[in-house]
């Protein structure tokens, strides 16, 4: 799958429309306000907590880090305490971290390998899929029914190599939830892709703060002057919304201009079946609620950002390559192994904190977006449409005025290019 040809051709079209166009297009709907809110106040912050991160897809791991049958992982990134097993069947299980007898932790370390999965409180014993076998002195339990006592199950789903959970135990299947993305992606060959690198870093801001930085091109002329800005045609780009309040960026390098791209990556082997869109432009997907990636022939380098605190931020930086066998491992995002950023993303960055305690004073009111933002108001309706309107204190919710005429695959643009 991937891109056809003409949805090749349709995009062509489009970056040269929005080169041309003088104004938003026509019929883009006015674009409320923001609410201030929504990035320093606690209750929002709270209900993102309970909605977001445990309604959605989140992506945790890849098979790398668990190879073989019996090898766990623990995660804990959106707050609760996973434990992701390579089970003995050969299939990928997430269990809560949560021993069914006391509540302690079945496994403390952070990674391993184990024929079973036994409690080092009081020693019950499951397997890899979660059941429970065993435990210390049955003869003085009473009634202690086995089957209704294993862990509890998250929800584990894999795209290729790639591992994602979700908390809400009657989601949608990952599939469904990718929706015509997962059809994009198969060019890149997800299935085939090795972990080089993964790195975390803490920032002193709002998730989204960080994360909104990464999801429109407005800002490449002012932060990334010599990095970014001349390896991108940023009149020439084209967002488009997806179901599910995902969204992409397609942008061609600049015309008679640079045509490398602002990361290098040594001399590697190439995802071979990556079309023309993914080898001359930057294509870049963000997954709601925190995935953002630009995929290419040379790489899959997502960016994630977890919420440590309503002002601080876990920072994700991965690298995804076919395999580079002996030579040096190769990173997308850091220098010297995770040491420190690279400078594209210490661009992106930097500024977080300045912005976090700027939007903290009282002459933070709420944010104005341009169409070329757009994308960051589709993800505020999906996030209300996920936490709930009548959920949100009125003062904090958003205006569902993007409506389906907008959402992929229709696209009223493309009538007018």
């Amino acid at each position: 799958m991937g891109m056809n040809e003409q949805q090749i051709t349709t995009l062509k079209r489009l970056m040269e429309y929005e080169a041309a166009r003088t104004e938003p297009p026509v019929g883009f709907p006015h674009l409320p306000d923001l609410p201030a809110g929504r990035y320093t106040d606690q209750r929002f912050y709270e209900l993102e907590k309970e909605h977001l991160w445990r309604k959605s897809w989140l992506f945790a791991a890849h098979i790398d880090e668990i190879p073989d049958p019996g090898c766990y992982m623990l995660w804990e990134n959106a707050g609760q305490p996973v434990i992701i097993v390579h089970g003995d069947d050969g299939k990928i299980y997430a269990h809560y971290n949560t021993c069914r007898h006391r509540g302690a932790p079945v496994v403390t370390e952070k990674s391993g390998r184990k024929a079973r999965l036994s409690c080092k409180y009081h020693g019950w014993t499951y397997t890899h899929q979660g059941e429970l076998i065993s435990v210390r002195d049955p003869e003085d339990f009473t009634d202690l029914d086995f089957s209704c006592r294993s862990l509890i199950p998250v929800r584990c789903e894999r795209f290729g190599n790639f591992i994602f959970v979700n908390f809400d135990e009657n989601c949608v299947s990952l599939l469904e939830y990718l929706g015509p993305i997962a059809d994009e992606w198969a060019e890149f060959q997800f299935d085939k892709v090795r972990l080089a690198a993964r790195h975390t870093f803490v920032l002193n801001c709002n998730w989204k703060i960080a994360m909104e930085s990464n999801t429109e091109v407005y800002h490449v002329k002012s932060i990334h002057p010599s990095t970014v800005a001349p390896a991108l045609d940023d009149r020439r780009n084209v967002n488009s919304f997806y179901p599910n309040g995902h969204g992409r960026m397609v942008a061609p390098r600049p015309k008679g201009g640079n045509q490398n791209s602002s990361i290098e990556l040594p001399d590697l082997p190439e995802i071979e079946t990556v079309g023309e869109i993914g080898r001359t432009c930057t294509q870049s997907y963000g997954i709601f609620p925190n995935w953002v990636s630009p995929l290419s022939h040379r790489a899959i380098p997502p960016l994630l950002f977890w919420p440590i605190s309503i002002n601080q931020t876990l920072f994700e930086t991965w690298t995804m390559v076919p395999d580079w066998g002996d030579g040096e491992r190769p990173d997308y995002w850091t220098v010297n192994d995770g040491e420190r950023l690279n400078d594209v993303l210490l661009e992106d960055t930097e500024f977080g904190e300045a912005i976090q305690k700027s939007m903290e004073s009282y002459g933070f009111k709420g944010v104005p977006l341009s169409y070329q933002e757009a994308r960051i108001y589709h993800w505020n309706q999906q996030t209300d449409r996920v936490i709930g309107a009548e959920n949100i204190p009125p003062e904090l919710r958003v205006e569902q005025v993007m409506g389906e005429e907008w959402i992929y695959p229709n696209d009223p643009r493309v009538e007018y290019s």
